[in-house]
């Protein structure tokens, strides 16, 4: 549980509401030497303990609720976005390990806008929180450093840059599978083989976008780059960056989606020209979204566990709520090549390109 900056005190001269900042200033300590105090932490020496107490006492100060075994009662998670069923699969994970735990789950989205991130910060001073699960996002340093202040643990689930050294994160073998897709291809007899990449900007893409390469230097076959195209992990990305492999002088036998909604956008590329799965073009995704197994012809993907990872963000934000440390700082759970339909050998061979 976190205190409130924000404050939830009243002052009995009619002041109003007394933020921690104040009784900091009081006490002639510092702003988190009152979040300890204010969480129960044990790391605050006795006589600095009464100081803050006696303070907070007279000054109306209210703590914020909490359950039993002194967990708050929220959980707040973030995404960048909420319009994509990779989402809904880490709110699964997430939901069941907090009711598990006891912990409510505020979802929020921040569409990385600046004015979005503040707005939720804002609300997250006015209840209770265990802590914060960031997906695929990133705090501006100064909210970062307001986190820290109110003493909310944070997790962030794949990162989109590189998180700051005390933030523990979770993410799936991204490299690995983008290297597993890629070998499954080559063992197919493809050569010539296109990649839908994610955005450049997250590390997820470029960990994918470098276990392609990784295999296709293993195979001895060279890297062309007009064969790789940035997609955004929606399915009209997908769309667009088949349609511009398509138009290609000498068109892949095989395309790599670096996500699952861009490989079925990929496959209505395909069957809008009148082209079929696998007979015509193979497909791999990414992800192992349940709707893949479902899809005409049935995916073949690279299944990240999002679940799992949303069940490990939750335990390890709420072993830091408690004061401990983590088990590790960095863990990516394994990720496992899923063949189905999608993908066959080529039907016609192109020229080997030179290598």
């Amino acid at each position: 549980m976190a205190a409130d900056e924000a404050g939830a005190g009243a002052d009995p001269g009619g002041r109003g509401r007394v933020t921690i900042t104040e009784i900091a200033r009081r006490a002639g300590v510092s702003v988190p030497t009152v979040s300890r105090v204010v969480n129960g932490r044990s790391d605050v020496s006795p006589q600095t303990r009464a100081r803050v107490e006696e303070l907070l006492r007279r000054h109306g100060y209210r703590r914020r609720t909490s359950t039993s075994g002194g967990r708050a009662a929220l959980l707040d998670l973030v995404f960048d976005d909420l319009d994509s069923p990779w989402a809904v699969e880490i709110i699964r994970g997430v939901e069941e390990a907090a009711h598990t735990a006891g912990v409510g789950t505020v979802v929020s989205a921040v569409h990385g806008r600046s004015g979005d991130a503040r707005e939720w910060m804002r609300n997250l001073r006015a209840r209770a929180s265990a802590g914060v699960v960031l997906v695929m996002s990133v705090l501006e340093p100064v909210l970062h450093e307001e986190l820290r202040i109110l003493g909310v643990p944070l997790v962030v689930v794949d990162p989109a840059g590189s998180p700051a050294l005390d933030v523990p994160t979770v993410g799936a073998a991204n490299w690995s599978g983008g290297m597993a897709a890629t070998r499954h291809l080559l063992a197919l007899g493809h050569c010539r083989i296109g990649l839908i990449s994610g955005p450049p900007r997250l590390l997820c893409s470029r960990a994918r976008l470098d276990g392609c390469r990784a295999a296709l230097e293993g195979a001895g076959v060279a890297v062309d780059d007009s064969l790789i195209v940035s997609g955004d992990f929606r399915p009209e990305s997908g769309f667009t960056g088949c349609n511009a492999l398509l138009d290609l002088p000498e068109p892949p036998t095989a395309v790599f989606a670096a996500g699952d909604q861009m490989a079925l956008g990929a496959i209505e590329a395909l069957r809008r020209r009148g082209l079929r799965v696998p007979e015509d073009m193979s497909v791999v995704g990414f992800d192992d979204l349940p709707a893949v197994r479902w899809s005409a012809p049935p995916l073949t993907t690279v299944r990240q566990p999002l679940a799992d990872m949303g069940k490990l963000a939750v335990r390890t934000v709420l072993r830091l709520a408690r004061g401990e440390r983590p088990d590790s700082p960095r863990v990516e759970l394994g990720t496992e090549l899923i063949i189905r339909s999608s993908t066959a050998p080529p039907a016609k061979p192109w020229p080997t390109p030179s290598h």
